[in-house]
């Protein structure tokens, strides 16, 4: 499902409208950039931008941005928001390590949708539930911290379970089969596509005061 090459896809990102380029430049202020201080909701790996979409229409009074590192993906992300015209959904190509210099204690909630799950023992720290990332959330969120997890891979949910209770986490919601429960939900492309082959979805909510 990732995509090797989108044709003029540098192009598109760099003549996108929603684009936040040199973020550096907000760490802090991004209330300023949306000109009003809504609460601020991120999505790292936000994929092509159904699960971002859908939540910017039904949620107009929270700001979404969403992050991504591959230029092909945000490019088919790029092509796929830029028709709804939203105001309080924005676009930023980083990678995650590079969080701590772009934000500064203003993020309300995290998503973290259908992450690479790094299989193998000796890539742990590359997770983005890992205790090198979770330092580095540490220092985007507000007071309170709020990470919302979906994923397939039951591994990748098991290792994210233990690293959030280790790093003071309280786990305050999960399921094992999110299709099959009563929670609200809007679907990422990843999960369209197991959705269709009944694979089941693993979810969690943690909090850290």
């Amino acid at each position: 499902m990732r995509l090797r090459n989108v044709k003029n896809a540098n192009e598109i990102v760099n003549n996108c409208e929603f684009l936040i380029k040199n973020p550096e430049r907000y760490k802090g202020k991004y209330n300023t950039l949306f000109n009003n201080n809504n609460p601020i909701y991120l999505e790292v790996g936000m994929g092509k931008g159904s699960f971002l979409i859908q939540n910017a229409i039904n949620n107009p009074n929270i700001n979404y941005i969403g992050v991504e590192k591959m230029t092909s993906i945000l490019a088919r992300a790029i092509q796929k928001i830029s028709p709804y015209n939203l105001n309080n959904l924005k676009v930023i190509r980083a990678d995650a390590l590079e969080l701590a210099n772009i934000f500064d204690q203003e993020i309300d909630t995290l998503f973290l949708n259908f992450s690479d799950p790094w299989p193998k023992n000796r890539h742990a720290n590359r997770r983005l539930t890992s205790k090198i990332f979770l330092q580095i959330y540490d220092k985007i969120f507000k007071k309170e911290k709020t990470v919302i997890q979906k994923t397939d891979n039951i591994h990748l949910f098991e290792s994210s379970i233990i690293s959030l209770n280790d790093y003071g986490y309280k786990i305050v919601d999960i399921s094992l089969d999110l299709h099959n429960s009563d929670k609200e939900n809007y679907m990422s492309e990843y999960e369209e596509k197991f959705s269709k082959m009944n694979i089941r979805i693993n979810y969690l909510k943690a909090i850290k005061k």
